[in-house]
């Protein structure tokens, strides 16, 4: 039999755990069932039903073609399918406007995970989230897509830089319009901050949700000036419509 000790300290530290656990229990933020030990953030039977699109196993997909004669990039993907009243709409939910950072963390790492055993993403060199323009980031108080490049690099085992790309101007909101008037309304929005740092780099460009691919296009494109530099787009949802 395997006896084991527990000083004291962490002895109390588990009862004060599992004493805040009965009154404040942790919930699974896709279904909202509580949580039991070694479960984080999400429980296993939602983690087992998460709707993984395993489009970064293969070069042409979907994403990928989204993109195909708009910006020249390496390669695209996205982690899972979005669908309206689905539980990765609740997650990305609780991640955009419910200021759920470690959601976008645990799906991110989640995400992280799987690109790193890809070939075709195995030497990316740095992650870098699409910014907010400075204006919005004060009112919101956080970037989604930062939290998610997070628990990529966290997984990857790669750095996260959310300095080296900023939005120079404001933009109207994306919703409700068409793809063109998305693309015309972030083209040229964006600017490198030390593109001498990022020379020869493969840049992971990371975002939560794909829909039209303008904004992430305006990115990539503006990263493309960078010499010798390669870019590979990786989204937390693709938006099925």
């Amino acid at each position: 039999m395997l006896l084991v000790n527990f000083d004291s300290h962490t002895q109390k530290k588990m009862w004060i755990t599992d004493l805040f656990n009965l009154f404040f229990p942790r919930l699974c933020n896709a279904c909202g069932t509580i949580l039991i030990k070694g479960e984080k953030i999400i429980c296993l039977h939602c983690l087992y039903k998460l709707p993984k699109t395993n489009f970064h196993k293969h070069m042409d997909n979907p994403i990928s073609r989204v993109f195909w004669g708009r910006v020249d990039i390496h390669s695209a993907t996205a982690f899972l399918f979005f669908s309206k009243g689905g539980k990765v709409q609740k997650l990305m939910h609780k991640l955009k406007y419910n200021g759920n950072q470690e959601t976008g963390k645990r799906l991110g790492y989640l995400f992280g995970n799987e690109l790193v055993n890809s070939e075709i993403y195995s030497d990316v060199n740095i992650i870098i989230p699409v910014p907010l323009h400075k204006s919005k980031l004060k009112k919101r108080g956080y970037n989604q897509s930062d939290s998610i490049s997070e628990g990529i690099s966290k997984a990857m085992n790669i750095e996260f830089t959310n300095t080296s790309l900023v939005k120079i101007e404001r933009t109207e909101t994306q919703t409700r319009k068409s793809r063109y008037n998305r693309w015309k309304n972030v083209r040229g929005k964006f600017r490198i901050m030390n593109a001498n740092e990022l020379e020869g780099k493969h840049i992971l460009l990371v975002d939560d949700v794909l829909t039209t691919g303008a904004t992430l296009e305006s990115c990539a494109q503006t990263l493309m000036e960078i010499p010798n530099v390669r870019i590979s787009i990786a989204t937390l949802a693709y938006a099925l419509v």
